[in-house]
């Protein structure tokens, strides 16, 4: 399945698609220097096929190009940085506690 992920920033959202299709989408709200990752969704119909990881990979990369500190209330986005360190540094360092990645390898 191709897929491609774009910023919808009048939406608070970046979104993934399978042709003209919606498959998912992760809310985010930037404010300053800080992107907040509140809520990420993929359509049932196409779990398991690693949408959701690509799409919090493009959201985590987007947040390291614009120069911005990442917030991961997102459980998902959680996980994702857990099994992906390389992005451990997005979460300031004082914030790691809160989301349980004091303990990310960085």
């Amino acid at each position: 399945m191709e897929t491609q992920v774009v910023d919808v920033p009048e939406k608070g959202r970046f979104e993934i698609r399978s042709g003209e299709r919606l498959v998912g989408l992760a809310s985010y709200h930037v404010d300053g220097t800080t992107m907040t990752l509140p809520h990420t969704e993929v359509d049932p119909g196409v779990g398991g096929r690693g949408i959701g990881s690509a799409l919090v990979a493009a959201v985590l990369t987007a947040a390291r190009e614009r120069g911005l500190t990442v917030l991961p209330y997102c459980s998902f986005v959680r996980h994702y940085i857990q099994q992906h360190p390389e992005f451990v540094d997005l979460v300031a360092e004082s914030d790691r506690p809160h989301f349980g990645l004091e303990t990310a390898p960085r």
